[in-house]
């Protein structure tokens, strides 16, 4: 069925049946993490884009904490710098933290600031580098300006949230220094969504969510606990790049986060599906089960 085929009996009873879920997330805050291939496909971007708008307009105080490592590779390879990893994660120089700075905190904060305003929306950027919002230190001698989260000063963010405009937060980070730090974005939004207490933290990525076999999307686990997902750490089920994704949603859980999505950012509209309607989207992480659902 098409958008054009649906009567306006069918929408208002779609609206009608999302009534108790926006009356759930009015006044909440959630913190909504950004990357990977939904930031890159077009369509995509503006699809996500008009969601947090919707959910803004409700009522909700949304926070967009973004990546952007294709566009970082994309400048390095203009400029002649090879990319260089470690565990996974980028080694950062003086240099490359530039580039971080420019293409986070510039490019890709500015340009998703402008689309949210393009589509009616109310949108402020900001960096971690901001009024200190995100201090760090190196993480690793072996990485450079990797940084290790050693605080979070959210004040910025609720002023921006209180005057009824949607933060839009790129990952890099700052010490007293000087010294400009590469943050990895699920980290960063673990940490923010833990000193905002928010309602949700919901992470947009390249997958329906954690697995029981990653090589099937049916295997998709609905709702998980953080001894079961310790569990599924011992045995091997999350490995690999889901690794780092689960353990800040832990971080976050540990932070007081009350509820943490694992979600595939690919699927349209997958920010609506999850918080406005019954059939949900990912993996649901809690901290027990017993307790909470």
């Amino acid at each position: 069925m098409y958008i054009d085929d649906i009567t306006n009996a069918q929408r208002a009873e779609v609206l009608t049946q999302a009534l108790p879920y926006i009356k759930e997330y009015y006044g909440k805050t959630i913190v909504i993490k950004y990357g990977g291939n939904a930031m890159i496909n077009e369509d995509l971007k503006q699809q996500v884009m008009e969601d947090v708008i919707l959910l803004s307009l409700i009522g909700v105080r949304v926070v967009l904490v973004h990546g952007g490592g294709p566009e970082i590779t994309d400048m390095l390879k203009k400029v002649g710098k090879e990319a260089e990893f470690v565990d996974g994660l980028r080694v950062t120089d003086h240099e490359t933290a530039e580039i971080v700075q420019m293409v986070l905190a510039g490019k890709v904060n500015k340009s998703l600031v402008n689309l949210i305003g393009v589509k009616g929306g109310k949108a402020m950027g900001i960096s971690g580098m901001d009024a200190h919002l995100i201090e760090a230190e190196v993480k690793d001698e072996r990485l450079g300006f990797v940084g290790r989260i050693t605080n979070v000063n959210v004040q910025p963010v609720l002023d921006l949230l209180d005057k009824g405009y949607i933060p839009v937060i790129s990952t890099v980070g700052c010490d007293n220094k000087g010294n400009v730090y590469n943050i990895n974005a699920d980290t960063a939004a673990a940490y923010i969504a833990g000193a905002l207490e928010a309602h949700r933290l919901i992470s947009m990525t390249d997958i329906a969510g954690i697995l029981k076999d990653k090589d099937d999307p049916s295997s998709l686990i609905p709702v998980i606990d953080t001894k079961e997902a310790v569990e599924l750490f011992n045995d091997g089920t999350i490995s690999g790049g889901m690794i780092p994704k689960v353990e800040c949603c832990l971080d976050a859980i540990s932070r007081g986060v009350k509820k943490v999505i694992i979600m595939d950012g690919r699927v349209p509209h997958s920010l609506l599906i999850e918080t406005l309607t019954d059939e949900g989207a990912g993996t649901m992480v809690i901290e027990d089960k017993n307790n909470e659902y």
